[in-house]
């Protein structure tokens, strides 16, 4: 959890690097910019055509706006190619290297260039612009010419960072817009771009259609002449093979056909029907009639026989004529010859006279012809019957290669209208098509209002949010014990009390207790020094053997220690403060000592030592060395010694060596009655601190908290 008021208090203290940087760097940037020189700015404007068709008469379809969007992009890529800005670079060089008022003044290196170099150089940009390619920087030459553009900034990336290309919300328009230090100079680059692009794109649909037209074109003709080919084959065919229309003549056939079988069943029928009628008549006969009747129309039946004779051959020429009319006519005039023969043979009654029969042998006579007749039909009929199949089996495969003739005409034929039809629109397409329009041309500007204020209070309010920032991150990743709640809340033991951090190397604690000081952090230490001996004396309640120790050396043990015996001393304590830190025995380098360990504690010392009176501090020093405690004397020895000594003081405090130099601590809390520890403000809990901690809780009671101290007054600090 983040602790804002803490971070809000750091934010104070450092107020002077806040308001500082800033500063700075406002007066930086004021510096920077108050010579910039004021911009102008141009625009120009295309209409597209592409959302506003209505002067496309051939496409009226809506178009999607992905589809749009597509399109508008595809052409604001095009502007921003390579080629379009090497145009506008041309045209930028000549005309500063021709014309009297160039847009710029010369860089250095174009004025390095004489009259010779010059022309030279027109000349290249001249024949590049013409061709629309770009300088090779592969040849040295033209690889020089391209730094002379880019020193006058007349480059594609100098030129892109100023040029602005784009679609006006969702309407049809391209707006082109470019800034620069000269209006004429914006003026030119807009416009300039603009007709290069519009040049471009019209060169580009032109060619375009002109292709697709060339291809439709020579791709009709191949069509066509395959189609006329096809055509051709199945004319030759035709002919080669006397078909003129398959279709009529299978038809005709198929009629002719089924006419003749129809006149054949006729035929037939009338066969049978005259056979029973005859055989009928024949039994009405007696047979002594029918002998008279025989013998008597002998020589009229020989005549009736060439009539039925000459009637069977032109019968048999009207059924193949397919009926010709005139031949019907002459078989209606031999029947009716025929006809008044039989007449004449009933008038001579060559019957029995007896016999009243004259309608029957009438009837009987054309009976006989009319069968004959109808005989002679079926013949006829047969035969041409048998002739009409053999011609319509003929047309059979000639259908086959003529139904394959015809088809691929009808595919050739669809091509070909299919062809025709791409190429009447395509044709219609690239007389009507929409092209790009400038409808606004870039004019030169007024200067723009000048940012140089913005810049500047700009640069004010991100340097001071770069700090605000950058503390805040110091501050939540620092990790240092900073306040005695932090200390409580790292090592789960209560915090006595801490102590401000003081200045100066040298402290005169006699002066500082006996006389009036102005110095605040001084009478903040005292009422500090107080509050933590009060605590201590909550604490130690009848216990007077106070350890004090600190899990590295430099944390201030030594000058707490000496510093709590002359507040207790003041409260009208007997205190003996004894230098248990035989690694750095400052305490005994500072005072002259009376007393060393080395010597009380001795086995062979048995009197007891005298001490000065109540209301003074005894110090008892050591000699230094690389000894322990438990290397001065045993430890019934040691008991012995500490019991006599909290006979005659109040308060006992040892100042041991710090946990890091293991046992030499440990001994002297093995004697103590109670344990503090000193914490330097500032420092972190790593692994081996959290080792010391976990020693000290493991003392249990004896271990009474921990004293904060160089704690910074007003500084800030974030809980977790």
């Amino acid at each position: 959890m983040i602790d804002f008021a803490a971070f809000i208090k750091l934010l104070f203290k450092r107020k002077f690097i806040l308001i500082g940087i800033p500063l700075t760097a406002v007066i930086i940037t004021y510096f920077l910019v108050r010579n910039m020189p004021d911009v102008y700015v141009s625009k120009a404007r295309i209409a597209t055509g592409i959302v506003d068709n209505s002067a496309n008469l051939l496409d009226k379809n809506t178009k999607q706006e992905s589809e749009i969007n597509l399109e508008f992009n595809n052409l604001i890529q095009q502007m921003q190619l390579k080629r379009m800005i090497d145009q506008v670079s041309y045209r930028l060089i000549m005309h500063d290297l021709t014309d009297n008022e160039p847009f710029r003044s010369e860089s250095k290196l174009l004025k390095q260039l004489n009259g010779d170099a010059k022309k030279h150089a027109i000349a290249v940009y001249t024949e590049k612009y013409k061709t629309k390619t770009e300088l090779s920087l592969y040849n040295p030459d033209q690889n020089g010419l391209n730094e002379v553009i880019k020193s006058m900034s007349y480059d594609e990336l100098s030129l892109k960072t100023k040029l602005s290309l784009y679609r006006v919300s969702n309407s049809d328009y391209i707006d082109i817009q470019f800034e620069s230090e000269n209006p004429k100079l914006s003026a030119f680059i807009v416009n300039t771009l603009t007709k290069e692009f519009i040049e471009y794109n019209d060169s580009l649909l032109q060619n375009g259609q002109d292709n697709t037209v060339n291809f439709l074109e020579k791709l009709l003709k191949e069509k066509y002449a395959a189609m006329n080919n096809k055509i051709a084959e199945l004319k030759a065919y035709k002919i080669q093979n006397h078909v003129l229309n398959l279709n009529e003549m299978a038809k005709s056939l198929y009629g002719q056909i089924a006419d003749f079988e129809t006149r054949k069943q006729t035929a037939e029928k009338e066969i049978v029907s005259y056979g029973a009628a005859l055989e009928n008549i024949d039994n009405k006969f007696k047979p002594e009639d029918r002998k008279y009747l025989e013998s008597t129309l002998t020589n009229i039946n020989s005549e009736i026989i060439a009539d039925k004779d000459q009637l069977r051959k032109l019968n048999e020429s009207y059924v193949s004529s397919n009926f010709d009319p005139a031949i019907k006519s002459s078989i209606d005039s031999v029947r009716a010859h025929m006809t008044s023969k039989i007449n004449q043979s009933s008038d001579k009654y060559i019957f029995n006279p007896l016999s009243a029969k004259q309608d029957l042998v009438t009837e009987k006579l054309s009976m006989e012809v009319s069968r004959d007749l109808a005989k002679n039909s079926v013949a006829s009929l047969d035969n041409e019957l048998v002739r009409l199949n053999q011609k319509f089996d003929k047309l059979v495969p000639h259908e086959a290669v003529i139904q394959a003739y015809e088809n691929d005409i009808d595919v050739a034929s669809r091509e070909y209208l299919e062809i025709l039809q791409k190429y009447n629109q395509t044709s219609l397409e690239t007389n009507f098509s929409v092209r790009l329009k400038q409808i606004e041309a870039g004019m030169p500007g007024s200067a723009q209002p000048s940012k140089k204020m913005l810049l500047v209070i700009l640069s004010g309010i991100i340097s001071f949010v770069f700090c605000v920032v950058a503390m805040f991150v110091l501050f939540y990743l620092d990790d240092a014990i900073r306040e005695p709640k932090d200390l409580a809340n790292k090592t789960k033991k209560p915090v006595l009390g801490y102590l401000n951090l003081l200045s100066g190397s040298m402290l005169d604690l006699k002066q500082v207790w006996q006389t009036q000081s102005a110095d605040e952090n001084l009478v903040r230490f005292k009422d500090l020094l107080r509050s933590v001996r009060f605590e201590l004396q909550k604490e130690m309640g009848t216990e007077k053997i106070l350890a004090i120790t600190s899990m590295k050396e430099g944390e201030g043990k030594t000058f707490f220690s000496i510093s709590l015996a002359y507040a207790c001393a003041m409260a009208n304590k007997k205190v003996l403060l004894i230098d248990g830190n035989f690694n750095n025995n400052a305490i005994s380098q500072t005072v002259k000592p009376d007393h060393f360990l080395e010597d009380i504690f001795n086995p062979a010392h048995t009197s007891d030592t005298q001490f000065a009176s109540q209301g003074t501090i005894n110090v008892v020093a050591n000699r230094g060395n690389d000894i322990s405690l438990l290397e001065v004397a045993d430890e019934v020895n040691i008991k012995q010694k500490l019991m006599q000594i909290k006979q005659q003081f109040d308060l006992v405090i040892i100042e041991t060596s710090s946990l890091n130099t293991l046992n030499k601590a440990k001994e002297w809390m093995m004697f103590a009655d109670k344990t503090i520890a000193i914490f330097a403000a500032g420092q972190n809990i790593d692994e081996t601190k959290q080792q010391h901690i976990n020693y000290l809780s493991g003392l249990n009671n004896k271990f009474i908290g921990w004293i904060l101290n160089k704690v910074s007054t007003g500084k800030g600090r974030r809980k977790k």
